[in-house]
């Protein structure tokens, strides 16, 4: 279960790491999306039985607009950006775009401790393994993307862009 969760962290950072991975960006990103990942399961059991059909239902939509949000939002500075400006632009390890990903990508987690609450299962050792797999992945993940990012060159960040919109379509589809 730990490793189906971390699946969509992985691929969102493969998408954030085109982007270039620094210790900075790594650590951040890998932090938050296992934090998230760790807190969401717990908030899950938290918020009962009675809540859980209706995240259910809007969970993915919620999570898929996000990723498209931000997507759209990385080729929009691409498009709208002169040469000089490409290094400034916002970088998604931070602020308001690192909290919005952390979330996107840790709903299904919440819906997980949801299930786990009506079950009766105790929810710390699996959202401790929940959170520890989705940081590895997520380092993993910013690697793997670094290195596509050196294979494409300056098209790297659009391919990132590409990458969080089809997730975030893929988040509503797969419904």
């Amino acid at each position: 279960m730990a490793f189906a969760l971390g699946c969509d962290a992985f691929s969102v950072a493969v998408g954030v790491g085109t982007g270039g991975v620094t210790v900075r960006r790594l650590f951040r990103l890998s932090w938050h999306f296992g934090l998230f990942q760790f807190l969401m399961p717990i908030l899950g059991v938290l918020l009962g039985q009675g809540i859980s059909s209706r995240v259910g239902l809007v969970g993915p939509w919620i999570a898929g607009g996000l990723l498209v949000a931000i997507g759209v939002k990385m080729l929009w500075d691409i498009v709208r950006s002169k040469p000089a400006e490409m290094d400034s632009r916002r970088d998604p390890t931070r602020g308001w775009s690192l909290v919005l990903l952390s979330i996107a990508t840790s709903i299904d987690a919440l819906l997980v401790g949801f299930s786990l609450g009506i079950l009766g299962v105790g929810i710390l050792y699996p959202a401790i393994l929940i959170g520890v797999m989705a940081l590895v992945m997520t380092a993993v993940g910013m690697f793997l993307g670094a290195g596509i990012a050196r294979g494409i060159g300056k098209y790297a960040e659009g391919f990132g862009g590409v990458i969080l919109i089809l997730l975030g379509i893929w988040f509503v589809v797969r419904l």
